[in-house]
Protein backbone atom coordinates (compact mmCIF):
# COMPACT_ATOMS: atom_id res chain seq x y z
CA UNK A 1 0.00 0.00 0.00
CA UNK A 2 1.58 3.43 -0.93
CA UNK A 3 1.83 5.79 1.80
CA UNK A 4 0.69 9.43 0.61
CA UNK A 5 2.42 11.10 3.13
CA UNK A 6 5.25 10.40 1.92
CA UNK A 7 6.34 12.25 -0.50
CA UNK A 8 8.30 9.88 -2.46
CA UNK A 9 5.18 7.61 -2.92
CA UNK A 10 2.82 10.56 -2.99
CA UNK A 11 4.71 12.37 -6.20
CA UNK A 12 6.67 9.22 -7.59
CA UNK A 13 7.15 10.73 -10.91
CA UNK A 14 9.02 13.44 -9.81
CA UNK A 15 11.30 11.35 -7.50
CA UNK A 16 13.94 11.71 -10.28
CA UNK A 17 13.69 15.62 -10.21
CA UNK A 18 16.76 17.78 -8.81
CA UNK A 19 15.67 19.68 -5.66
CA UNK A 20 14.74 23.44 -6.41
CA UNK A 21 15.98 25.38 -3.58
CA UNK A 22 12.48 26.63 -1.65
CA UNK A 23 13.03 30.72 -1.23
CA UNK A 24 11.75 32.51 1.78
CA UNK A 25 7.98 33.33 1.68
CA UNK A 26 7.61 37.14 1.93
CA UNK A 27 5.78 39.17 4.55
CA UNK A 28 2.54 39.40 2.35
CA UNK A 29 1.63 35.71 1.70
CA UNK A 30 2.16 34.36 5.77
CA UNK A 31 -1.09 32.95 7.21
CA UNK A 32 -1.77 32.28 10.97
CA UNK A 33 -2.17 28.48 12.10
CA UNK A 34 -5.82 27.27 11.76
CA UNK A 35 -7.38 26.85 15.30
CA UNK A 36 -10.51 27.96 15.59
CA UNK A 37 -13.68 25.99 16.14
CA UNK A 38 -15.08 26.35 12.70
CA UNK A 39 -12.18 24.63 11.38
CA UNK A 40 -12.19 21.58 13.88
CA UNK A 41 -16.36 21.73 12.86
CA UNK A 42 -15.55 21.72 9.06
CA UNK A 43 -12.57 18.83 9.62
CA UNK A 44 -15.14 16.94 11.94
CA UNK A 45 -17.82 17.06 8.97
CA UNK A 46 -15.26 16.00 5.86
CA UNK A 47 -13.58 13.28 7.76
CA UNK A 48 -17.50 11.84 8.95
CA UNK A 49 -18.29 12.17 5.35
CA UNK A 50 -14.93 10.28 4.14
CA UNK A 51 -14.54 13.38 1.29
CA UNK A 52 -11.29 14.49 0.23
CA UNK A 53 -10.84 18.06 -0.17
CA UNK A 54 -8.50 20.39 -2.43
CA UNK A 55 -7.54 22.27 0.70
CA UNK A 56 -5.88 20.01 2.32
CA UNK A 57 -4.35 17.73 -0.94
CA UNK A 58 -2.73 20.99 -2.51
CA UNK A 59 -1.53 22.58 0.49
CA UNK A 60 -3.78 25.68 0.25
CA UNK A 61 -2.31 28.73 2.72
CA UNK A 62 -5.95 30.07 3.02
CA UNK A 63 -7.45 26.27 4.63
CA UNK A 64 -7.69 28.00 8.00
CA UNK A 65 -9.36 30.64 7.17
CA UNK A 66 -11.92 29.01 4.66
CA UNK A 67 -12.83 26.29 6.91
CA UNK A 68 -13.07 28.68 10.18
CA UNK A 69 -16.09 29.73 8.19
CA UNK A 70 -17.21 25.94 7.48
CA UNK A 71 -16.05 26.68 3.59
CA UNK A 72 -14.34 23.75 1.67
CA UNK A 73 -13.54 22.90 -1.48
CA UNK A 74 -14.28 19.53 -1.99
CA UNK A 75 -12.71 16.64 -4.18
CA UNK A 76 -14.63 14.21 -5.89
CA UNK A 77 -13.58 11.01 -7.58
CA UNK A 78 -10.35 9.79 -5.17
CA UNK A 79 -7.15 11.48 -4.13
CA UNK A 80 -4.94 10.27 -6.84
CA UNK A 81 -4.32 12.11 -10.10
CA UNK A 82 -3.25 10.69 -13.35
CA UNK A 83 -1.88 13.64 -14.63
CA UNK A 84 1.80 14.85 -13.16
CA UNK A 85 1.58 18.64 -13.32
CA UNK A 86 5.08 20.02 -12.16
CA UNK A 87 3.03 22.79 -9.67
CA UNK A 88 0.29 20.21 -7.80
CA UNK A 89 0.50 18.90 -4.40
CA UNK A 90 -1.95 16.35 -5.98
CA UNK A 91 -1.20 12.65 -5.65
CA UNK A 92 -0.31 10.93 -8.46
CA UNK A 93 -0.71 7.58 -10.13
CA UNK A 94 -3.19 4.94 -10.81
CA UNK A 95 -6.82 5.79 -8.79
CA UNK A 96 -9.36 3.45 -7.56
CA UNK A 97 -12.52 3.26 -9.30
CA UNK A 98 -15.56 5.74 -8.93
CA UNK A 99 -17.38 5.60 -5.17
CA UNK A 100 -21.39 5.70 -6.50
CA UNK A 101 -22.28 7.13 -2.83
CA UNK A 102 -19.64 9.64 -3.07
CA UNK A 103 -22.26 11.92 -4.63
CA UNK A 104 -24.72 11.93 -1.81
CA UNK A 105 -22.32 12.39 1.22
CA UNK A 106 -21.14 15.42 -0.55
CA UNK A 107 -24.78 16.93 -0.82
CA UNK A 108 -24.87 15.66 2.93
CA UNK A 109 -21.75 17.24 3.60
CA UNK A 110 -23.27 20.28 1.66
CA UNK A 111 -26.40 20.16 3.86
CA UNK A 112 -24.90 19.81 7.16
CA UNK A 113 -22.61 22.68 6.46
CA UNK A 114 -25.33 24.83 5.76
CA UNK A 115 -23.31 26.07 2.18
CA UNK A 116 -24.91 28.98 0.60
CA UNK A 117 -22.11 28.14 -2.38
CA UNK A 118 -20.14 25.29 -2.39
CA UNK A 119 -17.38 24.69 -5.02
CA UNK A 120 -16.48 21.10 -6.43
CA UNK A 121 -13.44 19.82 -8.08
CA UNK A 122 -11.64 16.70 -8.85
CA UNK A 123 -8.70 15.43 -9.86
CA UNK A 124 -7.92 14.26 -13.45
CA UNK A 125 -9.46 11.12 -14.86
CA UNK A 126 -7.78 9.94 -17.63
CA UNK A 127 -8.67 6.48 -16.91
CA UNK A 128 -12.29 7.05 -17.08
CA UNK A 129 -13.86 7.29 -20.52
CA UNK A 130 -15.99 10.00 -20.02
CA UNK A 131 -12.89 11.78 -17.16
CA UNK A 132 -15.85 11.81 -14.79
CA UNK A 133 -18.08 13.94 -16.39
CA UNK A 134 -21.10 11.67 -14.83
CA UNK A 135 -19.97 11.83 -11.92
CA UNK A 136 -19.50 15.89 -11.53
CA UNK A 137 -23.08 15.41 -13.07
CA UNK A 138 -24.44 13.48 -10.60
CA UNK A 139 -22.75 15.31 -7.20
CA UNK A 140 -24.16 18.68 -8.89
CA UNK A 141 -27.55 16.33 -9.12
CA UNK A 142 -27.37 15.40 -5.70
CA UNK A 143 -26.36 18.88 -3.87
CA UNK A 144 -29.67 20.52 -5.80
CA UNK A 145 -31.98 17.95 -4.67
CA UNK A 146 -31.05 18.46 -0.84
CA UNK A 147 -29.47 21.78 -0.66
CA UNK A 148 -31.57 23.59 -3.70
CA UNK A 149 -30.61 27.59 -2.25
CA UNK A 150 -27.10 26.39 -2.73
CA UNK A 151 -25.30 27.89 -5.67
CA UNK A 152 -22.18 25.35 -7.12
CA UNK A 153 -19.11 26.15 -8.90
CA UNK A 154 -17.40 23.16 -10.25
CA UNK A 155 -13.70 23.07 -11.16
CA UNK A 156 -13.00 20.86 -13.73
CA UNK A 157 -10.43 18.83 -15.61
CA UNK A 158 -9.73 19.26 -18.93
CA UNK A 159 -11.83 16.51 -20.34
CA UNK A 160 -8.71 16.20 -23.16
CA UNK A 161 -9.24 12.63 -24.34
CA UNK A 162 -12.99 12.33 -23.86
CA UNK A 163 -15.49 12.96 -26.65
CA UNK A 164 -17.44 16.41 -26.90
CA UNK A 165 -20.34 14.68 -25.29
CA UNK A 166 -18.60 14.44 -22.09
CA UNK A 167 -18.31 18.25 -21.36
CA UNK A 168 -22.41 18.74 -22.55
CA UNK A 169 -22.98 16.20 -19.59
CA UNK A 170 -21.88 18.40 -17.20
CA UNK A 171 -23.15 21.37 -18.77
CA UNK A 172 -26.55 20.03 -18.95
CA UNK A 173 -26.69 19.37 -14.88
CA UNK A 174 -26.62 23.39 -14.88
CA UNK A 175 -23.46 24.07 -12.60
CA UNK A 176 -23.95 28.00 -11.52
CA UNK A 177 -20.26 28.39 -12.72
CA UNK A 178 -18.10 26.21 -14.91
CA UNK A 179 -14.33 26.80 -13.74
CA UNK A 180 -11.27 25.33 -15.51
CA UNK A 181 -7.78 26.49 -14.89
CA UNK A 182 -5.14 27.58 -17.41
CA UNK A 183 -3.09 27.82 -15.00
CA UNK A 184 0.12 29.70 -16.56
CA UNK A 185 0.61 31.26 -19.89
CA UNK A 186 1.32 29.10 -22.81
CA UNK A 187 5.13 29.38 -23.11
CA UNK A 188 5.48 27.48 -20.19
CA UNK A 189 2.80 24.14 -20.53
CA UNK A 190 5.40 21.86 -21.37
CA UNK A 191 7.19 22.16 -18.10
CA UNK A 192 4.47 23.03 -16.11
CA UNK A 193 1.40 21.05 -17.34
CA UNK A 194 2.76 18.39 -19.52
CA UNK A 195 -0.37 16.93 -19.67
CA UNK A 196 -2.27 19.46 -20.91
CA UNK A 197 -2.85 21.30 -24.11
CA UNK A 198 -3.20 25.73 -23.78
CA UNK A 199 -5.68 25.66 -26.88
CA UNK A 200 -7.87 22.72 -25.26
CA UNK A 201 -8.32 24.09 -22.22
CA UNK A 202 -9.50 27.49 -23.68
CA UNK A 203 -11.30 25.76 -26.20
CA UNK A 204 -13.26 23.99 -23.51
CA UNK A 205 -14.71 27.40 -21.81
CA UNK A 206 -15.38 28.64 -25.12
CA UNK A 207 -17.73 25.54 -25.57
CA UNK A 208 -19.24 26.06 -22.43
CA UNK A 209 -20.62 29.01 -23.32
CA UNK A 210 -21.53 27.71 -26.65
CA UNK A 211 -23.44 25.39 -24.75
CA UNK A 212 -25.13 27.57 -22.07
CA UNK A 213 -24.13 31.63 -22.76
CA UNK A 214 -25.69 32.36 -19.35
CA UNK A 215 -23.79 29.88 -17.45
CA UNK A 216 -20.75 31.92 -15.87
CA UNK A 217 -17.40 30.95 -16.94
CA UNK A 218 -13.85 30.92 -14.55
CA UNK A 219 -10.03 30.60 -15.16
CA UNK A 220 -7.34 30.99 -12.82
CA UNK A 221 -3.10 31.50 -13.31
CA UNK A 222 -0.93 31.02 -11.35
CA UNK A 223 2.03 34.05 -10.95
CA UNK A 224 5.73 32.96 -10.08
CA UNK A 225 6.58 30.56 -12.76
CA UNK A 226 8.68 32.53 -14.89
CA UNK A 227 5.84 34.23 -16.64
CA UNK A 228 6.60 37.69 -18.27
CA UNK A 229 3.66 40.55 -17.99
CA UNK A 230 2.99 40.58 -21.73
CA UNK A 231 2.38 37.44 -21.49
CA UNK A 232 -0.32 37.05 -19.20
CA UNK A 233 -1.82 40.35 -20.50
CA UNK A 234 -1.85 37.81 -23.60
CA UNK A 235 -3.90 35.04 -21.96
CA UNK A 236 -6.28 38.00 -20.62
CA UNK A 237 -7.24 38.63 -24.19
CA UNK A 238 -7.29 34.70 -25.34
CA UNK A 239 -9.41 34.33 -22.27
CA UNK A 240 -12.16 37.34 -23.14
CA UNK A 241 -12.11 36.26 -26.81
CA UNK A 242 -13.37 33.18 -25.50
CA UNK A 243 -15.82 35.11 -23.06
CA UNK A 244 -14.54 34.20 -19.81
CA UNK A 245 -16.10 35.89 -16.99
CA UNK A 246 -14.36 35.73 -14.10
CA UNK A 247 -10.37 35.64 -13.36
CA UNK A 248 -8.61 34.64 -10.82
CA UNK A 249 -4.83 35.65 -10.41
CA UNK A 250 -2.62 34.52 -7.32
CA UNK A 251 1.39 33.42 -6.56
CA UNK A 252 2.62 29.55 -6.89
CA UNK A 253 3.78 28.55 -3.91
CA UNK A 254 6.04 25.55 -3.95
CA UNK A 255 4.63 22.42 -2.22
CA UNK A 256 8.05 20.42 -1.89
CA UNK A 257 11.59 21.04 -3.69
CA UNK A 258 10.72 18.60 -6.29
CA UNK A 259 8.42 20.31 -7.48
CA UNK A 260 8.74 23.79 -10.08
CA UNK A 261 10.71 26.27 -8.16
CA UNK A 262 9.04 29.54 -7.33
CA UNK A 263 10.91 32.52 -10.55
CA UNK A 264 9.61 34.94 -8.30
CA UNK A 265 6.99 36.38 -5.51
CA UNK A 266 5.31 39.22 -6.99
CA UNK A 267 4.24 41.87 -5.48
CA UNK A 268 0.75 42.97 -4.10
CA UNK A 269 0.99 46.03 -6.41
CA UNK A 270 1.87 43.92 -9.33
CA UNK A 271 -1.26 41.99 -8.30
CA UNK A 272 -3.23 45.26 -8.28
CA UNK A 273 -1.50 46.35 -12.07
CA UNK A 274 -2.93 42.72 -13.09
CA UNK A 275 -6.68 43.44 -11.48
CA UNK A 276 -7.06 46.66 -13.16
CA UNK A 277 -5.90 45.38 -16.40
CA UNK A 278 -8.23 42.93 -16.32
CA UNK A 279 -11.06 44.69 -15.50
CA UNK A 280 -9.92 46.82 -18.24
CA UNK A 281 -9.96 44.16 -20.85
CA UNK A 282 -13.68 43.31 -20.08
CA UNK A 283 -13.92 40.66 -17.12
CA UNK A 284 -17.04 40.72 -14.97
CA UNK A 285 -14.93 39.67 -11.98
CA UNK A 286 -11.62 39.17 -10.83
CA UNK A 287 -9.83 38.31 -8.43
CA UNK A 288 -6.07 39.23 -8.08
CA UNK A 289 -3.95 38.92 -4.82
CA UNK A 290 -1.14 37.05 -3.70
CA UNK A 291 -2.89 34.40 -1.49
CA UNK A 292 -6.26 34.37 -4.71
CA UNK A 293 -7.08 30.49 -5.31
CA UNK A 294 -9.76 29.59 -7.46
CA UNK A 295 -11.90 28.83 -4.46
CA UNK A 296 -11.15 31.68 -1.89
CA UNK A 297 -14.00 33.75 -0.69
CA UNK A 298 -15.87 32.12 -3.63
CA UNK A 299 -18.94 32.60 -2.41
CA UNK A 300 -19.17 36.58 -1.97
CA UNK A 301 -17.31 36.68 -5.50
CA UNK A 302 -20.07 34.81 -6.97
CA UNK A 303 -22.70 37.05 -5.02
CA UNK A 304 -20.73 40.30 -6.93
CA UNK A 305 -20.12 38.18 -10.20
CA UNK A 306 -24.14 38.04 -10.15
CA UNK A 307 -24.77 41.78 -9.23
CA UNK A 308 -22.06 42.59 -12.13
CA UNK A 309 -23.38 41.30 -14.94
CA UNK A 310 -27.10 42.60 -14.07
CA UNK A 311 -25.05 45.84 -14.39
CA UNK A 312 -23.83 45.66 -17.63
CA UNK A 313 -27.21 44.43 -18.91
CA UNK A 314 -28.79 47.42 -17.27
CA UNK A 315 -31.24 45.67 -14.83
CA UNK A 316 -29.16 46.47 -10.91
Amino acid sequence: MRDLKIPEQRHPEKAHRPDNAQPKKPDWIRVKAPTSKGYRDTHRIMREHKLVTVCEEAGCPNAGECWSQGHATMMIMGEICTRGCTFCNVATGRPDALDVFEPGRVADAVQKLGLNHVVITSVDRDDLEDGGAEHFAMTIRAIRKRSPETTIEILTPDFLKCAPSALETVVEARPDVFNHNLETVPGLYHEVRPGARYFHSLRLLQRVKELDPTMFTKSGLMAGLGEKRAEVLQVMDDMRAADIDFLTIGQYLQPTPKHHAVAEFVTPEAFRAYEKAAYNKGFLMVSATPLTRSSYHAGDDFARLRENRLKKLGRA
